[in-house]
């Protein structure tokens, strides 16, 4: 089913002649994921159309990998309960390179060659950014999966949403009085110096500030770095906390090089799992973080108190209890991430179903049925945990855990609430054209 790197092979697929046809014929790089059951109530229905807008390659391969593992999976258990509106999902994917010029490109290219009904899936904020303008030209709806405030922002446009994993602004302002009470009020950040990274440098040091701490130094990163050391010096003496998102293929060298700056002598450690996604916590040089917190959208590690949704969710994207790849430790996941695929996927059914879409003609009212939606409950479709939706902003508020590195594990210490995120809404997408 997958080539040597984890992503879907055509080759290798059970899908139907036909269907394999019409994926090879239209163009390189794309592919059809599995998942699909024939409909004999809906046999003269064509499929609904993903669009994936996978980051196959670029410094967002190994979110794309898992986000392809999690989309699968949420479309066979789709397509296993008949689909939406009794019509079988179709997912075709294209590589964005994690490219924003590319990222458009592929938008358009799911317009007007794929002719699907939706596009989804974009992490990187970068790309996100440079992607919606096309989504918006095209008047195809855009379903992002990339935690950057951008569409909160409304600065996007009215085909963009994000429904299914939460905004930094909103992680940040629920995590900011646990930050200050538990780790330190003298604070140095260390992030990512493009989009991303620069909600984390906008939004911390105001509700750290609303907490009587405050963000004393500041420290950008290009994502593609490849050796942090010389950046460490910046930091001032005084620094009580460490705050750490970082993102790419270095993300395992700048957590060790950290901890060989500082030796067993280090300020205490908040970071973002981001920091670590994909990368084994038991990797040799990170011993230093041992005592440290990360924010986690839903956590690496099984839980003691996870629900059966919970549960069901980690068998189905097939990961064990630490996180891995099922019979490949080494193969480690981007839980804090993908798990938005899923929920996003169920959102679109959702709104797809309310809206009673049959195709195209029909995605300005798949839009006003998604900004008419307004909450979520836990369970199957919602695993990571209950959310509101805002229409006016297109965007999801959650929960959110702080966990504690303790013998090699993540152990969840804290969770927010809900309402520890909420904030005004910046404007109001109902209000532009369709």
């Amino acid at each position: 089913m997958t080539d040597k790197n984890g992503f879907f092979d055509l080759s290798k697929s059970t899908l139907s002649r036909r269907t394999a046809l019409k994926g090879l014929a239209a163009g390189a790089g794309l592919a059809v994921a599995p998942g699909f059951v024939r409909y004999s109530q809906a046999q003269s229905s064509a499929p609904v159309k993903i669009g994936f807008q996978s980051h196959r390659t670029g410094i967002g391969a190994a979110y794309g990998r898992w986000y392809e593992k999690t989309t699968a999976a949420a479309v066979k258990a789709i397509n296993d309960a008949g689909g939406i509106n009794g019509r079988p999902v179709e997912v075709v994917i294209e590589d964005d390179g994690t490219d924003p010029a590319r990222g458009a490109e592929v938008v358009g290219k799911f317009a007007t060659q794929h002719k699907t009904d939706i596009v989804f899936g974009t992490l990187f904020s970068h790309v996100v950014i440079g992607s919606a303008p096309a989504a918006g030209e095209a008047k195809i709806p855009y379903f992002v999966v990339s935690e950057g405030h951008h569409v909160a922002s409304t600065k996007l446009n009215r085909y963009v949403f994000q429904p299914g994993i939460t905004d930094v602004k909103s992680q940040i302002q629920s995590m900011a009085p646990w930050i200050a009470a538990n780790a330190g009020k003298k604070v140095t950040q260390i992030f990512p110096d493009f989009a991303f990274g620069y909600d984390h440098r906008d939004y911390l040091p105001p509700a750290l500030k609303a907490q009587g701490a405050d963000v004393i130094a500041q420290i950008a990163i290009p994502p593609t770095e490849s050796s942090f050391t010389k950046y460490f010096p910046q930091i001032p003496a005084e620094t009580e906390v460490i705050y750490h998102v970082m993102v790419g293929p270095a993300v395992l060298t700048f957590v060790k090089e950290l901890g060989e700056f500082y030796g067993s002598n280090r300020p205490q450690l908040f970071g973002f799992m981001d920091s670590l996604e994909a990368t084994d916590i038991n990797s040799p040089g990170l011993e230093f973080l041992d005592g440290s917190h990360f924010w986690e959208g839903s956590p690496r590690y099984a839980q003691p108190d996870d629900s059966a949704a919970q549960k069901a969710y980690r068998a189905a994207v097939g990961i064990d209890d630490n996180g891995a790849a099922v019979g490949d430790p080494k193969d480690v996941s981007t839980a804090s991430h993908m798990f938005g695929c899923w929920e996003t996927l169920y959102v679109v059914k959702k709104a797809m179903e309310d809206a009673g879409y049959k195709g195209p003609e029909d995605r300005a009212k798949l839009v006003e049925a998604t900004e008419a939606l307004t909450e979520f409950a836990e369970g199957p479709e919602h695993p990571q945990g209950p959310k509101t939706f805002n229409g006016k902003i297109h965007q999801c508020f959650g929960i959110q855990n702080i966990s504690k590195v303790e013998g090699g594990k993540l152990k969840v210490v804290h969770k927010t609430k809900i309402e520890d995120g909420l904030y005004e809404p910046e404007g109001d997408y109902t209000t532009q054209a369709l």
